[in-house]
């Protein structure tokens, strides 16, 4: 996984308690993940999505009132691009997290495996004409492991 090594050296070993006292050598670093974690679980709540549905009709309900004027506009136009701008690195976050995650949950079942081939243990830096080689060579390998790309591309997909 040569994307995540770098980062892997600031991962705390989990094998290692934490003591307290030691401090974290990147406080903001920790800080912005508890952040982006807490905001994550928070954006994908119901409860989060009706709130923001009722802001919205509030908003569009107070368009009368404001006579539809262009600094009404302007109040959902900033707020919304706002949100997205800042929901772009949340997003990017989450996912590196979850892939990290996946990835050493991966690398760890194929080194316990011992049928499993080392050397896909660090495909992060193959092209995409390696890849496809790759999958010819593992689809030999398993057989009808082509089928749902067969299928797929038959049905226009």
């Amino acid at each position: 996984m040569v994307i995540f090594q770098a980062e892997a050296q600031h991962m705390p070993d989990p094998e290692t308690p934490h003591d307290p006292a030691e401090g974290r050598p990147d406080t903001v670093a920790h800080a912005f993940s508890v952040a982006a974690r807490w905001t994550s679980l928070q954006s994908g709540r119901a409860s989060t999505f009706i709130i923001a549905g009722a802001m919205i009709a509030i908003w569009a309900i107070t368009g009368p009132l404001f006579g539809f004027s262009d600094t009404w506009q302007l109040v959902i136009n900033t707020g919304t691009n706002i949100v997205t701008f800042l929901m772009v690195f949340l997003i990017q976050n989450t996912q590196n997290r979850d892939m990290w995650a996946l990835h050493l949950k991966l690398d760890e079942l194929i080194r316990v495996n011992k049928n499993a081939r080392a050397a896909l243990l660090d495909l992060d830096g193959l092209t995409e004409a390696e890849f496809e080689r790759l999958q010819a060579s593992v689809s030999k390998r398993v057989p009808d492991s082509g089928r749902f790309a067969r299928e797929n591309a038959a049905a226009g997909g």
